[in-house]
């Protein structure tokens, strides 16, 4: 069954951050997710994610749990401090064994899922499929706020213009809002 993923209108596509050490990783990931309707950044180290996420807003960032360094969990706790970040969903993906232990250092770190290697590419696609959708839907909505108060705005100028005895302010009041917003 084919679905499609909802995109802001007018807007670019949603990106998800790809995080790990390996680049052989990052291409699989890249391979795993080509055809979708979003853009892929990768970037081989916690550090040069946190940067990443200075410079662009993402709807989901892919993340390896086990990197030298800053690795996945401590990544993710710097993300969800951050209030620009906090609401992006974090997915950590991991070579480890299937110690519960880890999974659950890993949702207390903030993320929303903990896939361990090997792991089906399609339920990946799905997961990934889903966290855009729901991005996308958020991003409307946002939109759609915004909208709104432009029309209540423009509505209580008018009230007021009219309240006044003014009905050309009320007008241009009106006639400021732009029928195909």
């Amino acid at each position: 069954m084919s679905r499609t993923i909802a995109r802001p209108p007018g807007d670019q596509p949603a990106k998800v951050l790809l995080v790990d050490d390996r680049n052989d990783n990052l291409i699989a990931l890249q391979a795993i997710l080509q055809g979708m309707p979003l853009v892929t950044v990768a970037v081989a180290s916690g550090e040069a994610a946190l940067k990443q996420l200075l410079l662009d807003d993402f709807a989901l960032i892919l993340l390896d749990a086990h990197m030298p360094g800053m690795d996945g969990f401590e990544t993710a706790t710097h993300v969800k401090s951050r209030d620009r970040t906090r609401q992006i969903p974090i997915i950590f993906l991991t070579a480890a064994d299937r110690d519960a232990r880890l999974a659950l250092r890993g949702y207390a770190a903030g993320a929303v899922d903990y896939l361990t290697k090997p792991f089906d590419p399609w339920i990946l696609r799905a997961k990934v499929s889903v966290f855009v959708e729901m991005w996308a839907k958020n991003v409307l909505l946002q939109q759609q706020a915004e909208r709104m108060d432009q029309l209540e705005s423009a509505a209580r100028k008018a009230l007021s213009a009219l309240r006044d005895g003014d009905p050309e302010s009320a007008t241009e009041a009106l006639e400021s809002i732009d029928p195909l917003a």
